[in-house]
């Protein structure tokens, strides 16, 4: 009976008259609050000086990979003292 269902409809799933509020996770805008603290925006400072050290240059072994992980360090343990005190 479902089958015959999707059939008539052509496989499109019917609108739901009550759209369901969309939930946020929270770790989105602690992630971004974190980021714009000092700490964070100086290591975001030294990846992107790397970035374009890197860029400008048409052959080298180096990669920013140590300043991302120092960035992504420094935001994470900012959003990780954060993060369960916003959870309800």
């Amino acid at each position: 009976m479902v089958f015959e269902e999707k059939m008539i409809t052509n496989g499109e799933p019917e609108e739901e008259e009550e759209e369901e509020e969309e939930m946020v996770d929270p770790i989105e805008s602690l992630r971004q609050k974190c980021a714009e603290t000092e700490h964070c925006v100086h290591t975001w400072e030294r990846l992107e000086q790397c970035e374009t050290r890197v860029g400008s240059r048409s052959s080298t072994e180096e990669d920013c990979t140590e300043e991302l992980f120092d960035f992504l360090h420094a935001r994470d343990h900012c959003v990780a003292h954060k993060l369960f005190h916003s959870v309800k």
